[in-house]
C-alpha cells in the first residue's frame, strides 16, 4: 500500500483501516478474490454470496490456478505474471473459467503483488451479465433487422403490386379523408400524377363532395350488406366514376380501400337473352337449384322455395341438395356423378322432400356448367304429381300394350303369360337404371332397391353381363 499524505503527515492506509474491514470492502466491491502462491496454487479464494458459481470456486483452493482455466487464457494468465515480475504497469485481464459440472465464464481480474512471500493476489468481476445484456443487445440488434428486411420485402411487393395491377386503387384514411396511398391507374382516371394524390383531400378530387359527406357515404357503402357502388363525378377532366369501398383497420387507424372504375366501363352493354333468362329464372313455373360439384345449393328460385316449402332463400342455401331427396344420397349422387360424367341428364324420376315433410314426385334433368370459372350443376325440377296419378290410374296403358298381352291368351298358361311380361318389365327397369347411372352397378342396386348380388343374378338372367363389362362397382 502507498502512503497518503494527509496535513503534512504520512499516514498508513493499513494503519487507519482495519485489516477485516478492508477485506469486506474488497470482497463486496469485486465477486471474486482470489490469493496466489509464486507457483500459481490457489492459497485462497472467496466468492460474493450471490454469486450462482460460489460453490465451484470454493475447491479451487490447493489447486494450481491454470487448472480452472481455458486454454487461450492459460497463456494470457502466464503473459500477466510475466509482465508483473518485469515491474510493468498491468491492466484488467479477462480470463475464461472452465468447470466439469457449469459452462464457461468470464472474470476480469486486477492482478496486484502482494509482499508477503511474492503471492499475487487477483481481484475479479464477474463478466457474465455483461455478456448477458451483449447477447441480448445482438439478439434484439438481429431481430430488428430482420423485421427491417421483412418490411422492406412487403413494401416491395406492395408497391409492385399497386403499380403492376390495372386495377385503379385508392387508400384513405376515415379519420382526415385525406389520400393515404394511389397506384397509377388511379391518377389516370383522376387526371393527375400518383405524387401528387398521396396527402390531398380525396373529396376535393370531385366535383359537389364536401369532406365529411363524402367520407361519411363510403363508410356507409362498405358496411352495406348490399355492396352499391358510390357515382361521382372527377372534377378535373369531368368525368364519372363510380368507387367500390371497402373499410378495413391498420395499426388502430380505419382505412378505406376505394376501387376506382369509369362509369362507361362500369355498366355491361344491355343483354337481352340474360335479360330474359333472368326473368324465366325468377318467375318461371320449374324450380331450378345450382348447386356445386360436392352438391351444396348455392342458388335456388322461388319455384324451389315453394316446392320445398321454404320460407326464404336462407333456409336452403348452404344445405346439401340430398336434404331435399327422399333417397337422399342416392339420388344426389346419380344426379351429380352422371351430368359431371356426361354433362347432362335427362328426365330422372324422384321425390322431393320439403321442410315440412311433405313428398312430391318430379322429374329431374340436371346440366354441368363446367366452363364457367366455377363449375356448377343445375338441375331443373318440374312436378310430376299428375303423372304420376295417370300411372296408377292405368292411363298410361295403351290399347297396343293390352293387345299384345291378350295376343299370348290361349297359346300360353297364365302362369306364363305373367312371368313372361314380368321379365320384360325388369328387363326394362334393370336397363333403365343402368343406362341413369351410367352403368355403375352398385347405384343401380341401390336406385331399383336390390341388393348388388341380386342384380348380377338377373343380369345374367337376362344375358346383360356382357353388354355391361365395362360397370364400375
Amino acid at each position: 500500500m502507498n502512503p497518503k499524505t494527509d496535513g503534512g503527515r504520512s499516514h498508513s492506509v493499513g494503519r487507519l483501516v482495519p485489516s477485516e474491514l478492508a477485506q469486506r470492502i474488497i470482497t463486496e466491491a469485486y465477486e471474486i478474490v482470489v490469493v496466489l502462491e509464486r507457483d500459481g496454487v490457489v492459497r485462497l479464494a472467496t466468492v460474493h454470496e450471490d454469486q450462482p458459481v460460489r460453490s465451484h470456486v470454493g475447491v479451487w483452493v490447493g489447486q494450481d490456478f491454470r487448472s480452472t482455466l481455458t486454454i487461450e487464457s492459460v497463456e494470457k494468465f502466464d503473459a500477466q505474471l510475466a509482465l508483473m515480475s518485469e515491474g510493468a504497469a498491468l491492466r484488467p485481464v479477462e480470463l475464461n473459467h472452465r468447470g466439469e459440472a457449469i459452462p464457461e465464464f468470464p472474470v476480469s481480474y486486477r492482478f496486484h503483488a502482494l509482499p508477503e512471500e511474492g503471492r499475487v493476489l487477483l481481484l475479479g468481476r464477474d463478466l457474465r451479465p455483461i455478456a448477458e445484456m451483449q447477447q441480448q443487445l445482438i439478439q434484439s440488434q438481429l431481430s430488428l433487422e430482420q423485421d427491417y428486411e421483412e418490411r422492406r420485402q412487403f413494401e416491395t411487393r406492395y408497391r409492385v403490386l399497386m403499380e403492376g395491377t390495372r386495377t385503379a386503387v385508392i387508400f384513405v384514411s376515415v379519420a382526415t379523408g385525406r389520400i393515404i396511398d394511389a397506384n397509377r391507374a388511379a391518377a389516370q382516371i383522376l387526371g393527375t400524377e400518383a405524387e401528387d394524390l398521396v396527402g390531398a383531400a380525396f373529396a376535393q378530387e370531385f366535383e359537389g363532395r364536401r369532406r365529411g359527406e363524402l367520407t361519411e357515404a363510403l363508410t356507409s357503402s362498405a358496411v352495406s350488406s348490399s355492396l352499391l357502388p358510390v357515382d361521382l363525378t372527377v372534377r378535373r377532366v369531368r368525368r364519372r366514376v363510380v368507387l367500390y369501398p371497402s373499410l378495413f383497420r391498420a395499426a388502430g387507424e380505419r382505412l378505406l380501400l376505394c376501387r376506382l372504375e369509369r362509369f362507361d366501363l362500369s355498366e355491361p352493354a344491355p343483354d337481352a337473352l340474360a335479360d330474359r333468362l333472368s326473368a324465366f329464372y325468377h318467375d318461371g313455373i320449374d324450380a331450378i337449384a345450382f348447386v356445386d360439384p360436392t352438391g351444396i345449393v348455392e342458388a335456388a328460385n322461388e319455384a324451389f322455395l315453394s316446392l320445398v316449402d321454404s320460407p326464404h332463400g336462407g333456409a336452403v342455401t348452404g344445405r346439401p341438395i340430398a336434404d331435399f331427396l327422399t333417397r337422399g344420397v342416392l339420388d344426389a349422387r346419380v344426379l351429380l356423378d352422371t351430368s359431371q360424367r356426361t354433362g347432362f341428364l335427362r328426365a330422372y324420376s324422384a321425390r322431393i322432400v320439403g321442410l315440412s315433410g311433405a313428398q312430391v314426385p318430379v322429374e329431374i334433368s340436371a346440366t354441368f356448367l363446367k366452363d364457367n370459372a366455377k363449375p356448377q350443376v343445375v338441375l331443373v325440377m318440374r312436378d310430376a304429381s299428375r303423372l304420376e296419378v295417370a300411372r296408377r290410374s292405368g292411363v298410361a296403358v295403351t290399347e297396343s300394350s293390352v293387345r299384345s298381352v291378350m295376343d299370348l291368351v290361349g297359346s300360353a298358361s297364365l302362369k306364363d303369360i305373367v312371368a313372361e311380361t314380368t321379365d320384360v318389365v325388369e328387363k326394362l327397369c334393370i336397363s333403365t337404371a343402368l343406362e341413369l347411372t351410367r352403368n355403375n352397378r352398385m347405384a343401380a342396386a341401390d336406385l331399383l332397391g336390390l341388393s348388388r348380388q341380386s342384380l348380377y343374378v338377373k343380369l345374367r338372367k337376362f344375358e346383360m353381363i356382357e353388354t355391361d363389362h365395362d360397370a364400375e362397382d
